[in-house]
This record gives C-alpha cells, sequence and structure tokens, in this order.
C-alpha cells in the first residue's frame, strides 16, 4: 500500500489528486543517464538472488516513463471533508455489493477469520474501496511504472524496493511481467498491494502453487487478511464505534495519539451512539472527530493502527473503518451540525504557512489536512484558549492571521 502517495487505489485514485501547477511540483532534478542506472539496479537485483531468466523476463518493460513522473510531480490533493468522502464512497451500491460478496464467498471469510482473525466486513471494505471487488485494478504496467520512480530523485528508496519485489515475484513465478496491471504507482491486485509488500504477505489460499491477487479471490482474501495482522490487527477486538458526546469536554484529549480507557470517557459523558451500552472497562480507545467537535464522533479502539497503517490518511483511514463497520450491521453515522464549516484548499495553505511561521511542525505545506496538522492545530486552539477538537476553522485562521 503506496502511504506516500496519498493511495486510495485505482477506483479512488482522482478522488485524492489532480495535476498541480508547476510551482507544487518537487524540486529535484534527474541527472544520472537511465542506462547506466539500469544496469546496476540489474546487477543489483542479481546480487540479490534474483535470476537471469527473470530480469530478461522484466527488462522488455524496464523503460522510463515521462508521463508517470508527470503524473507523480503533479500530484495536488482536492480537500474533502470526511462526510464528503464517505459519502461518495460508501455509497448504497458498495454496501449492497459488499454484502453480496461477503454471502457469496462466506466458507473462505470463514477459514479466513479462522486462521488470521480478521472480520469479513474489514476484508471486503478494503476490498470495494481499492478496486470495486476486482473491477477496476488500474490501467498501467506496472513495470514501467515501478522502473521510472524508481530512478526518479524524487523517493528512489521506496520504489527501489517495490521494483525488486516485482522481479522477485516474477522469479518466483506468481505472475508474469505482462500480467503485471495496475495503479500508475504499481499496486497491484484487488487490494492494490505495493511488490514489496505482495512478495512479503501474499499467501496462496486457493493452493495452486502460485499467490495471484489479481485474478484469485482467494489468494485476495486471505492475503489481505495476513498483511492486517501484520500492521497490528488484534483478533476479537473492535476497530471502530460511533459515540456521542456532551456539549463540554476536554477538546485536547480527543485525538488518535491519545488513548485513555474506555471507562474515562464513559465518565465525561460519551455514550454509544445508537443506545447500545458500552462497558466501562481498560480498553485502549482514542476519541476521534473528524470534522470537529460539531460533526460525527468515533471510538478509535487498538485494530484503528491497521487503518493508519494501510492508509495514513485519516480520512480514507475512518471511511475504510466506517464501510466495515455498516458490512457488519451498523446504522448509518449521525452526521452532525449541519452547517460544520470547512476550510478550501488555498485556505489550508494558508493555515500551513501560518502555523509553520509561528513555530508549528505542520510536515510538508501541502495543502493537506493530515495527522500533523491536526497536531498543530489543537496546540494552536490550547494556546489561543480555543476549543481544541484537531478542527481547522476559518476562526482559527483569522485568530493566526491577527497574531
Amino acid at each position: 500500500m503506496l502511504r506516500a502517495v496519498g493511495r486510495g487505489g485505482a477506483v479512488l485514485f482522482f478522488a485524492f489528486i489532480a495535476m498541480a501547477p508547476p510551482a507544487l511540483a518537487a524540486s529535484c532534478r534527474n541527472t544520472g543517464d537511465f542506462q547506466h542506472w539500469l544496469a546496476a539496479f540489474k546487477q543489483e537485483a542479481a546480487s540479490r538472488g534474483v535470476s537471469q531468466r527473470a530480469i530478461a523476463a522484466a527488462s522488455p518493460y524496464m523503460t522510463y516513463s515521462q508521463r508517470i513522473i508527470n503524473i507523480d510531480r503533479g500530484q495536488r490533493f482536492f480537500q474533502q471533508s470526511f462526510l464528503e468522502f464517505s459519502d461518495k464512497l460508501v455509497d448504497r451500491n458498495r454496501l449492497q455489493s459488499g454484502a453480496a460478496h461477503i454471502q457469496k464467498y462466506r466458507a473462505l471469510f470463514d477459514r479466513e477469520q479462522r486462521e488470521f482473525g480478521v472480520p469479513a466486513a474489514v476484508i471486503t471494505a478494503f476490498w470495494g474501496l481499492e478496486s470495486d471487488f476486482g473491477a477496476n485494478m488500474g490501467k498501467d504496467q506496472a513495470l514501467p511504472s515501478l522502473t521510472t520512480l524508481a530512478y526518479d530523485c524524487r523517493r528512489p528508496d521506496m520504489f527501489r524496493k517495490h521494483l525488486l519485489g516485482a522481479l522477485q515475484l516474477i522469479d518466483r513465478g506468481d505472475l508474469r511481467p505482462e500480467e503485471m496491471i495496475g495503479s500508475w504507482a504499481g499496486e497491484l491486485g484487488q487490494t492494490q498491494f505495493m511488490p514489496d509488500e505482495y512478495m512479503a504477505h501474499a499467501v496462496d489460499y486457493d493452493g495452486d502453487g502460485k499467490r495471484n491477487l489479481l485474478r484469485s479471490v482467494p489468494d485476495v482474501i486471505g492475503s489481505t487478511g495476513k498483511y492486517l495482522v501484520h500492521l497490528g490487527w488484534r483478533r476479537g477486538e473492535p476497530w471502530l464505534q460511533e459515540v456521542r458526546v456532551p456539549e463540554k469536554l476536554p477538546w485536547q484529549e480527543a485525538d488518535l495519539t491519545i488513548q485513555h480507557p474506555r471507562s474515562y470517557w464513559l465518565r465525561l459523558g460519551v455514550t454509544a451512539a445508537h443506545g447500545e451500552k458500552l462497558p466501562a472497562d481498560n480498553l485502549p480507545t482514542s476519541l476521534v472527530l473528524p470534522m470537529g467537535r460539531f460533526g460525527p464522533a468515533f471510538f478509535a479502539y487498538p485494530n484503528f493502527k491497521a487503518y493508519i497503517g494501510w492508509n495514513e490518511s485519516l480520512t480514507y483511514a475512518l471511511t475504510a473503518a466506517y464501510y466495515a463497520t455498516r458490512l457488519a450491521g451498523a446504522p448509518p453515522m449521525n452526521r452532525g451540525r449541519r452547517d460544520i464549516p470547512k476550510l478550501s484548499t488555498e485556505q489550508v495553505f494558508q493555515l500551513q504557512r501560518l502555523l509553520a511561521q509561528q513555530g508549528y511542525k505542520v510536515g510538508e505545506i501541502d495543502g493537506k489536512v493530515g495527522s500533523a496538522v491536526r497536531s498543530a492545530v489543537r496546540s494552536a486552539q490550547m494556546k489561543l484558549g480555543l476549543p481544541a477538537d484537531s478542527y481547522p476553522t476559518v476562526e482559527l485562521l483569522d485568530r493566526l492571521q491577527r497574531r
């Protein structure tokens, strides 16, 4: 899973990005000769045990693509709220299709849950979001993309390991070069694994001797379950639960990086959203307010770590987790107040610049409200005496501008 590109799978790609103006492109320049680099990489692959047969089979596809560079350098985030994003992705069709797939492959899901402990709803939600259950896995040849991005100066180390992983998949016999077709950044299969992750975590669940995540549903289900365990999934525990919050709360505690026993939140007046009784136990729990104190509210349990490991975008991770709760039987979420404000992308850029100028750590100034920005927003809200719910608002922007 390609977190550094803001991944969301082939189906979700254009929900996240569009072509940015040149000023936002990466500033590094490629100066080395591509053919010399490629020859050295092939030598390195051979030294790591990849056969000459596999290297020869892949070589016609190991080419440079300026189109891939242009896509990678031109990424820009479309600022969508959690409600906007989840409304588009968790629609009636995906809910019905997800339920049908769980029913159709019940025996496989039961086997996976016995062996790995990941519920069918959790795997199915990723399956639906990443490729619409295999209907859209992408149209790009993986090897040219991976080769180009491994050579490129922007993130060569990350993509070198994925290019090596692709050669290892060929060498092992899992896939042939010509069938390695996926997203523009090299993700493969119905749940969109990057090749290094494919190589490390895929399993042969149908017993045919190959791990084919493009065409084998058993391999997709088993491999996705195994990978989620690698990301920290804990058998038998919840992952996300909608709750209601009182009007007054120590809002600065409502953050994904902060955990308290579930009993702590209950003492503060947090309740289940749909009337069920919550146990006052010691289960570590974070309170997450993706749109601030006036929007939807969720308990994120330790298993939510696997969602952030899959994709570090909080909006994507919450959407995938919420989709899974719906497939598991939860009702639609409460949407909160209708007039919840949302900053435009340009306002987010402005907010990031102001926060950085005033000493807060926001990471790259990229127009995205990621974890670093939310943390900085919370710190600024606390300093300015605003409710510290980590949600960026025009009020906060105005206060920062006046400082």
